[in-house]
C-alpha cells in the first residue's frame, strides 16, 4: 500500500552566517536546540554571508560548501566555527586541517579553495542577503521574517521557535 497523501512542506530556517564570526559560534547553542526539538520537521539552511572585516570568511565559505559537496557540511560548519579564533590566525590552511580531521578529503577542499568551483554558491547567497536587507550575522529568515542576531541573539530562538510553531501548525504537521 502506497501513501498517496501529498508531501507537506517543510518549514525553511535561512541562516545567514560567516566562519570567521564569533556570535555565528554563539548561535551554534541555538541551532543544536532547534535541531533537537523540531528534527526533520524544520530545515535549517546555511547561507553565506562573509563580511569584509574577517579576511578568511570567503574561503570558509567556499570550504563549507566543499564540505556539502562531500556530505559533511554542518559538521563541518560547527568544527571552524568552533575554531574563529585560530581561522583569523592560520586562514586556510585551517580549512583543509579541519576537512582531514573530519574524514574529508582535505585535498579536494584546497583544490575548491584554489580552483573557485563554489564561488558562484557564496556570491548568490550575499548577494540575495544584501538585496533582503542582512547586513551582519547572524541572520535568520523564517516565513518571510527576518531576525538579525548580528546585535543580539537574546530571545531570538524563542522568536524562531514561536514562527516555527505556527508554520507547523498551519501546514497541519505540530507535535
Amino acid at each position: 500500500m502506497s501513501d498517496s497523501s501529498p508531501a507537506r512542506a517543510v518549514p525553511v530556517l535561512d541562516v545567514w552566517c560567516e566562519l570567521q564570526c564569533p556570535d555565528c559560534r554563539t548561535a551554534l547553542d541555538d541551532l543544536r536546540a532547534l535541531r533537537a526539538r523540531y528534527g526533520d520537521r524544520l530545515e535549517l539552511r546555511l547561507r553565506h554571508f562573509p563580511l569584509e572585516k574577517h579576511k578568511h570568511a570567503f574561503a570558509a565559505a567556499q570550504a563549507a560548501e566543499e564540505a556539502a559537496a562531500q556530505g559533511k557540511l554542518w559538521p563541518y560548519v560547527e568544527a571552524v566555527l568552533q575554531r574563529v579564533a585560530e581561522l583569523d590566525r592560520k586562514g586556510e590552511a585551517l580549512l583543509v586541517e579541519v576537512a582531514r580531521e573530519l574524514g574529508l578529503d582535505a585535498e579536494e577542499v584546497d583544490t575548491a579553495l584554489v580552483d573557485g568551483r563554489h564561488i558562484l554558491i557564496v556570491d548568490a547567497d550575499q548577494a540575495e542577503g544584501k538585496a533582503i536587507g542582512v547586513t551582519g550575522t547572524p541572520t535568520y529568515v523564517i516565513g518571510g521574517e527576518r531576525l538579525d542576531g548580528g546585535k543580539s541573539q537574546e530571545g531570538l530562538r524563542g522568536r524562531i521557535e514561536e514562527i516555527a510553531d505556527r508554520l507547523l501548525d498551519e501546514a497541519g504537521q505540530a507535535g
